[in-house]
Formats: structure tokens, C-alpha cells, sequence
């Protein structure tokens, strides 16, 4: 079993920045690999970002390319996800999950592809 929580979410101007972070428990980072989505009302679950189980490989939506950066720390066994450049359609409930099944040096990007998912974390950008 593992267990997801996200933490960091907020309000803040258009151009500024945040950091979401996702604290895992249960397993070692090492044993999946992690992506955040997110949800804004009336639309789908998108993929933002991810980070394969090896640490090495990392994807990103177009829209957050050169803005988002996933990163994590395994002492910590904790995902981040630096947001900069924040635009007014950045608004959204952002949600961590965990892959077990992916292959180490890939990152899916398909929501249903993913085994375990936190509660999210609102992110309001103001124009």
C-alpha cells in the first residue's frame, strides 16, 4: 500500500511561483515512478509532469515545458513539483500519483496507467 499527500497548494499572482510536494509512505520512491495531474471544473484529469522510477527520465505537458520541474528526494521519499511563470490557466486541483508498473526508465502518461493517487492540492492563479 502506499500513501500519497500533497501539500503546498495556494493562491497566488499571475508570474509567480509555487512548489507542490508530495510526501510518500509505504514504499521507497524507488519503486514506482510518480506524475502530477491536474483538474479544473468541466474538464478531464490531464498529466502535467512525471518522473520515471530511476529518477532519470522526466516528462512534461507542452504547456508547463521551460515553466514546471519535477523533482524528488529520496531520503526524504518526497516529489516536488516547482511551478514558475504561473499562468491564470495553471488554476486547477493538482493531484499526485504512483505507477508500480511502468518500466524504470519510463513515465506514463495516461491517468489510468497510475496505481495510487493523493487527495490534492488546489493551485488558484489570479490575473
Amino acid at each position: 500500500q502506499v500513501q500519497l499527500v500533497e501539500s503546498g497548494g495556494g493562491l497566488v499572482q499571475a508570474g509567480g511561483s509555487l512548489r507542490l510536494s508530495c510526501a510518500a509512505s509505504g514504499r521507497s520512491l524507488s519503486s514506482y515512478a510518480m506524475g502530477w495531474f491536474r483538474q479544473s471544473p468541466g474538464k478531464e484529469r490531464e498529466f502535467v509532469a512525471g518522473i520515471s522510477r530511476s529518477g532519470t527520465s522526466t516528462s512534461y505537458t507542452d504547456s508547463v515545458k521551460g515553466r514546471f520541474t519535477i523533482s524528488e528526494d529520496n531520503a526524504k521519499n518526497t516529489v516536488y513539483l516547482q511551478m514558475n511563470s504561473l499562468k491564470p490557466e495553471d488554476t486547477a486541483v493538482y493531484y499526485c500519483a504512483a505507477d508500480l508498473r511502468v518500466s524504470p526508465q519510463m513515465v506514463s502518461t495516461t491517468s489510468s496507467r497510475y496505481d495510487y493517487w493523493g487527495q490534492g492540492a488546489q493551485v488558484t492563479v489570479s490575473s
